[in-house]
């Protein structure tokens, strides 16, 4: 393993922070967010940073957050489990069309995706009546929501078998692209969806009635906590899990269908899924660091032990990258989830012209309209300077490049 290459912010009160932003920007905001949360009484040992830190609700998105004796639901967030899923193909650059046009409509059309309202009209994001195998994998889930849903039964008003196998919108997106030998992955980011977001929102108001209750002062209500041993403690530790859970089977779900949907393009027969991973990076996790047993919050990172295969995506007009962990202890074996926006969703709909956004995403398939501009590549930061803030973190394996970009 190279030389650690983290530095540390500290505060009067609280653990460390250490973050591996080396050669990229960390807002100021940011540091003064990560700052309060490594002041609560319960974060264990330090709290690591990420080169794609941003400020996020709550918590910083891009921070691994150890804590013992308690949990913060904002720092999870609403779209619990949200992470990426990639699998390599054994087609090649050379057996795609001339024109992937077809192949992008393709992909919308076997997978729902953005979001549509309107009084009387079915939101195009979701299924209108699910397919049988939809309903078939939404039943391996089904009794343990229905537990949850017995003791808040609110949960059960959540989208859950209308959106499971779809994408959703923001920076969810579903690509192809080739990697460094020309061969040809599909990727994918998405999460649990509405019932996720369901999920979160109910147990962070829950967590910040609990404060109020008991009298407990925060520096920020969003760092709202859940005392273990408590029944909501409990309770969401439950529901986070089976969120987590749905998350992973959307994944599996929507590339299963985006197979389906390539091999009525392509002529030529293909295996897929050769080289999966599947991958969460906003969730909780049980571990043991430091010769301790902690709960581990990743908001906006990816699990990176020795040997583990994750994900780092670059922005809609940038490469990506499929990378092993080096199981570096000091970052909890963790490293970033993807680029890191520099610019807000407002910023970039405000800075950044369409010309521009359509000259970043040359040689990309993909949405060229207004609409899209809060995704642009110039509204993150550069994914190369990302990978080398933590060249001590992971090792890349793969580096992919996106041809086609399907966002909601």
């Amino acid at each position: 393993m190279s030389t650690v290459s983290c530095d540390t912010l500290s505060a009067d009160a609280g653990v460390p922070v250490k973050l591996w932003t080396r050669g990229v920007p960390v807002d100021d905001n940011a540091r003064t967010q990560l700052l309060r949360t490594a002041s609560m009484p319960f974060i264990f040992h330090h709290v690591a940073v990420m080169p794609d830190v941003h400020l996020g609700i709550g918590a910083t998105v891009g921070s691994v957050i150890p804590t013992k004796g308690a949990v913060i639901p904002a720092a999870v967030g609403v779209d619990i489990g949200c992470g990426m899923m990639a699998a390599r193909t054994s087609l090649m650059a050379q057996d795609l069309p001339d024109s992937l046009e077809p192949i992008r409509a393709a992909i919308e059309r076997a997978v729902p995706h953005g979001r549509s309202v309107g009084r009387g009209k079915r939101d195009d994001g979701a299924w209108g009546a699910p397919p049988p195998a939809i309903v078939e994998a939404w039943a391996t889930l089904s009794a343990r929501f229905d537990r949850l849903c017995e003791r808040y039964p609110r949960l059960n008003k959540a989208n859950h078998l209308t959106h499971l196998g779809t994408l959703g919108t923001g920076n969810h997106f579903i690509e192809l692209c080739l990697d460094q030998d020309a061969r040809v992955w599909i990727m994918l980011h998405s999460g649990s969806r509405g019932v996720g977001h369901a999920i979160g929102s109910f147990f962070i108001e829950l967590a910040k009635q609990d404060m109020r209750k008991w009298f407990i002062n925060l520096p920020d209500e969003d760092l709202a906590y859940f005392p273990e041993g408590t029944d909501h403690f409990n309770d969401y530790v439950e529901a986070v899990g089976w969120a987590q859970d749905f998350a992973a089977l959307n994944r599996r779900v929507m590339m299963s269908n985006i197979i389906a949907a390539l091999r009525g393009q392509i002529s030529k027969p293909f295996d897929a899924e050769m080289e999966a991973v599947n991958c969460h990076h906003n969730y909780v996790s049980r571990e043991n660091h430091f010769g301790e047993s902690v709960l581990v919050t990743r908001k906006g990172a990816v699990r990176a032990s020795k040997g583990t295969l994750g994900i780092i995506p670059g922005s809609m007009g940038a490469k990506s990258f499929i990378v092993r962990g080096l199981g570096n202890p000091e970052s909890f074996e963790s490293c970033s989830h993807g680029a890191g926006r520099v610019m807000s969703r407002n910023e970039a709909k405000k800075l950044v012209t369409l010309d521009e956004h359509i000259h970043d995403t040359q040689g990309v398939c993909c949405r060229k309209d207004a609409s899209v501009i809060d995704e642009t590549p110039r509204a993150y930061k550069p994914i190369d300077a990302v990978m080398a803030a933590q060249a001590d973190l992971v090792e890349i394996i793969h580096t992919l490049k996106q041809v086609v970009c399907v966002k909601g």
